[in-house]
């Protein structure tokens, strides 16, 4: 969604066009991170332009493989970053669900 210069990409899950889902932690997130820059496109913004992102993920022990994904992904925007362990997302094959934020200048 675009408010003037913001762009906020809520809740992604990391579900493929055919409702699979892939098991691995990094893979989800990957998964997620795929479709807010897709979503920021289309919105008429870019990755480089992410200022917050939010990660839950349903354990603690997904937090290097996540982390690693976001900063391959967010290596040049280097936004503002917060990681929730939560006790379950909407389905329970989902491990990681993430939020982005970015300004477009």
């Amino acid at each position: 969604m675009r408010a003037g210069d913001r762009v906020l990409v809520s809740g992604t899950a990391p579900v493929w066009p055919d409702g699979a889902v892939d098991p691995d932690p990094y893979v989800q997130a990957k998964r997620c991170f795929e479709i807010i820059a897709t979503a920021l496109a289309e919105a008429g913004a870019s990755v480089d332009q992410v200022v917050r992102t939010r990660m839950f993920v349903t354990d603690a022990a997904y937090a290097e493989a996540v982390g690693r994904a976001h900063g391959e992904l967010m290596r040049e925007a280097r936004p503002t970053a917060t990681m929730v362990v939560v006790k379950a997302l909407l389905d329970d094959r989902w491990k990681v669900e993430i939020e982005a934020e970015a300004v477009i200048s």
